[in-house]
Order: C-alpha cells, then sequence, then structure tokens
C-alpha cells in the first residue's frame, strides 16, 4: 500500500473527520475524500461512518488505529537519519589513523568518553602507514586524524587545531643556558622524525633563508623515540606547542619557541563521505574531535 495512504488513514482514525484530517495533512477535504474511498475498497471495511453529524470509526478501524500509528512511526525511523539511535546499543569497531604524538595524547581520553557511553565499541589506532594512499578511500581507515594535506578530492574534512611546533631538549641541555637565537639552534645537533628517513624540512628551509644550516644527527620514525632519545643526550628534537606538557616534563624535558618565522600546523580530522550521514560514525567523530580539543 502507498505510504501516502497509510499517512491519510492515520490522519483520519486520529481525527474521525475528513475535514480536519485534511488539515492536519496540508490539503483538500476532497482530496482526503477521494483517499478514504481508496482506503475503504482496499481494506474491504468503510472505517468510518456517519452518526449525525460526525463519524465515528468502526471495530475494524479502531483495531486498525494503534497498528497504523506504529506503522508509521517504524518507516520514519528507518528514513530518518540518527533516528533510534543508541550508543548504548551499538556494538562496532572504528579504526583512526594517527602519528603516536596525537595518539599519546588522545587515546586515553577517547576511550574513556567513548566507554562511557557506549562500552561494545572499540577502537584500533594505526600508524601513518598508509598515509597518502586510498585509505579512507576504501574504507580502510574510518577517521584520520593530523595534517590533512595528501586526501582524495571527495574526502570530508573538519578543522580541529591550530597549533606550533616547538623545540625540546633534555632540562639540562647547555642551550638554556642563555638566549635560544637563530644560530644557536642551528648549532645544536637535531634528531629528525620521519618514517622515510627524511632529513629536511620547513625548519631547514627557515635556517637557509638566514644562512644558516643545522645538522641532523639522528633520524627516527616517531615522536616517543626522539624523545626518550632527547632525554638522555644534548639532542633537539620537535614537539607540538602544549601537548603533552605533563609527559614532557616527567621525562625531564623542556619545550622552547623555535626561533625562526615557521607556519603554524592545522590539525583536522578526515573521513570518507559514505560515513557522513551514518548515526554511529558521526557520534564517533564527535567524540574524536572533543577529545583532541580537550587534550
Amino acid at each position: 500500500m502507498d505510504l501516502n495512504l497509510l499517512r491519510v488513514l492515520d490522519a483520519l482514525l486520529q481525527e474521525n473527520s475528513v475535514t480536519r484530517a485534511a488539515e492536519r495533512l496540508g490539503t483538500s477535504p476532497a482530496a482526503v475524500s477521494r483517499m478514504l474511498g481508496r482506503l475503504r475498497r482496499a481494506v474491504g471495511d468503510p472505517l468510518l461512518v456517519r452518526a449525525g453529524q460526525r463519524m465515528v470509526p468502526t471495530p475494524r478501524a479502531l483495531e486498525l488505529r494503534g497498528e497504523v500509528g506504529e506503522l508509521l512511526r517504524g518507516c520514519d525511523d528507518l528514513l530518518r537519519p540518527g533516528a533510534g539511535f543508541a550508543a548504548g546499543r551499538l556494538q562496532r569497531t572504528f579504526t583512526v589513523q594517527a602519528t603516536d604524538l596525537l595518539l599519546a595524547g588522545l587515546a586515553g581520553t577517547l576511550t574513556d568518553r567513548i566507554h562511557a557511553e557506549a562500552p561494545h565499541v572499540d577502537v584500533v589506532f594505526l600508524p601513518e602507514s598508509v598515509e597518502g594512499g586510498p585509505a579512507l578511500r576504501q574504507g580502510w581507515l574510518d577517521v584520520e586524524l593530523g595534517s590533512l594535506t595528501h586526501l582524495d578530492p571527495e574526502i570530508r574534512t573538519q578543522r580541529l587545531v591550530t597549533t606550533r611546533v616547538v623545540a625540546v631538549a633534555r632540562s639540562g641541555h647547555p642551550l638554556f643556558g642563555g638566549p635560544i637565537d637563530a644560530r644557536r639552534f642551528a648549532a645544536a645537533d637535531h634528531i629528525g622524525i620521519s618514517r622515510l628517513g627524511k632529513r629536511q624540512g620547513p625548519i631547514d628551509g627557515a635556517l637557509a633563508e638566514l644562512g644558516l644550516r643545522r645538522r641532523t644527527a639522528v633520524v627516527v620514525p616517531s615522536h616517543t623515540s626522539a624523545m626518550v632519545l632527547a632525554r638522555n643526550t644534548d639532542l633537539v628534537t620537535l614537539t607540538l606547542e602544549d601537548w603533552l606538557t605533563d609527559t614532557i616534563s616527567a621525562l625531564g624535558l623542556r619545550t622552547f619557541p623555535i626561533p625562526l618565522d615557521l607556519d603554524p600546523v592545522e590539525l583536522g580530522m578526515a573521513w570518507h563521505p559514505r560515513n557522513s550521514s551514518d548515526p554511529g560514525h558521526r557520534w564517533f567523530r564527535d567524540h574524536v574531535a572533543a577529545a583532541v580539543l580537550g587534550s
């Protein structure tokens, strides 16, 4: 049966009046009267009959009243995005790609937030091994976090925070014995952070404009290993401003501004549009954003 016909039936059974049902539906009494004729033929029952100046439902109409209303509510829930979604009933695994630096700062907060509402939801964090590839497009990832500069054109993004890269060294490093200008910064030995073993980056370009050059004495694949290495040496590495401050202090490290004109870093979240309207995915993205902004 036509869903619109069921909506007319529901209005008629609620109002017991062709005129009031028409007003409720935003149409004419003549159109509702015609639909009532179709309904009578389909059901094999008059449904509403004249009783003096008003109309009253037949026993069959009374039987149908609750069933029709429930059926229409079920259809609306089925077709309306997010209707009926309950995080507590969600059983799902979400996959997030992020650098170890971002992961260390938000994984605990994120899982606490999620499990408080959805105890059956799991999160898998992946390294940037598939960065620059079709991971979001192919469905291998639900969310990518970080500096989003390499995405497929259809990918949706949300900007989360703007921050800066700062330098970090052990608290007793000789650099802290005086003002740290570009020359003293360049004279220190540095730790490069690159999965691909790259030794050059924006810092080297900014130093070159000043006629300076730094030595990248070691290259490691993660920020975590870089900070552990900096803890026990006079090597300088990088981190994000106001990120993992308690961890940096506990490691005996100290941050300082990089004395160069560097662009800020935009951190964002990316996902494939196939998931944009999915209520569970949207709920997860909201928690990811809140965890990043609150870390």
